[in-house]
């Protein structure tokens, strides 16, 4: 038997003004500029779209919420507040939870940061800010709209109004030399976020980079960057939880961000916009749905699901790639429970990782050791005979 998990909610804003080119999200560049964003009909799809999925949700309420893009952003605060009061006014906000964490992500470009305090007023508690770089060369390099100058004023307006901030950053830029990335994260925590997401640049199908990659750096320094990153981020007390996230301690506030760990330990969410995916669990089964991609075809139709249940021999894989990117790992019972297997199916290979020091295999939890987290691919991959 599967035991319901946590509940997060998830919503997709798909447009931008500028798709970059090493992007694979599902975002739209808007035709017409800003204005031409059809906002008001947008609202009112996902507003129906949340009401037809309300009986499939029991009496479970959300512990977080996300608006991610595109470029969330763009929207205009009151569009946010009115979804963020539809959900108050259906009760879908979580009983016990101190405050629901509701993020918003942000480019760091003037107009959006002359928002921040009006997104902080509808209720948003946390920004996510894709800074990327600080360097001028490389975030025009990245195709990025915003300048270096404007992503330092934007985190300060951020940490003026929103007490937990993130900055998204990426290393193994194009000519990127390990000094340029090692200014990039020191500028970083001078800003003095609570937290950072610092990633590697990948080269993602059907992107323009992937059709004519940049000259990247090789996988020497590549690696070089990331201990780099790793090092500097803990000499300055920030806490590496997940593979790419960091975040900084407090006397009275956790950091981490508690959306993307509920999806680590593969907690449930639902998910309301343009190419957003869900997956709910109940006792018998787990399943997924994935709205259309493109904005006119959801506008078209925001209510009609089609959910899949997930074969439960996939079910074990699916919970290990998401927890194994999770530093303390995760334990057995928690496993039993979000999979409703017993964890000796996947014992065997468990053991066979520890054996190459992948993992530390305890009587209650297991966990990727360093060389787990450098080679996560691999330590996956020991896992795939038993899917």
């Amino acid at each position: 038997m599967i035991q319901p998990p946590p509940l997060a909610l998830y919503v997709h804003f798909p447009w931008c003004v500028r798709k970059c080119p090493y992007c694979d999200f599902n975002s739209h560049e808007a035709r017409g500029g800003v204005g031409g964003i059809p906002e008001d009909a947008y609202l009112a799809a996902l507003i129906a779209d949340l009401d037809a999925a309300l009986p499939l949700l029991g009496e479970r309420g959300f512990a977080s919420v996300f608006f991610g893009g595109g470029t969330p952003s763009l929207m205009r605060a009151q569009t946010v507040d009115a979804l963020l009061a539809a959900c108050r006014q259906r009760r879908l906000f979580a009983d016990g939870v101190d405050e629901v964490e509701i993020t918003l992500e942000a480019n760091p470009g003037t107009v959006e940061a002359g928002k921040f305090a009006a997104f902080r007023a509808a209720g948003v508690n946390r920004l996510s800010l894709g800074i990327q770089s600080f360097d001028d060369r490389k975030l025009a390099a990245l195709g990025r709209i915003h300048t270096a100058a404007e992503a330092r004023h934007a985190i300060e307006l951020a940490l003026e109004h929103v007490d937990n901030v993130n900055l998204d950053l990426m290393y193994a830029l194009p000519q990127q030399t390990l000094d340029e990335a090692r200014r990039d994260i020191e500028t970083a925590i001078a800003c003095a976020p609570t937290h950072l997401s610092a990633y590697h640049l990948t080269l993602e199908p059907n992107t323009p980079f992937h059709h004519a990659p940049p000259p990247l750096p090789d996988d020497d320094l590549a690696a070089d960057m990331q201990e780099m990153v790793e090092a500097t981020l803990a000499a300055a007390g920030y806490q590496h939880y997940e593979t790419s996230a960091f975040a900084r301690p407090g006397p009275h506030s956790d950091h981490r961000c508690r959306h993307n760990r509920n999806y680590w330990n593969f907690g449930d969410y639902l998910g309301i916009g343009a190419g957003a995916h869900s997956k709910l669990s109940d006792p018998q089964d787990v399943r997924r749905d994935a709205r259309p991609r493109n904005p006119k075809d959801y506008l078209a139709d925001p209510i009609t699901r089609d959910w899949q249940e997930v074969p439960a021999t996939e079910l074990p894989f699916e919970f290990l790639m998401n927890a194994l990117r999770l530093n303390d790992g995760f334990t057995p019972a928690l496993f039993e429970a979000r999979t409703g297997q017993p964890f000796a199916i996947v014992k065997k290979s468990a053991l066979a990782a520890r054996q190459e020091g992948l993992l530390d295999v305890a009587n209650d939890h297991v966990r990727p050791t360093p060389r787990g987290r450098r080679y996560l691919n691999r330590l996956l991959g020991m896992f795939l005979a038993d899917a």
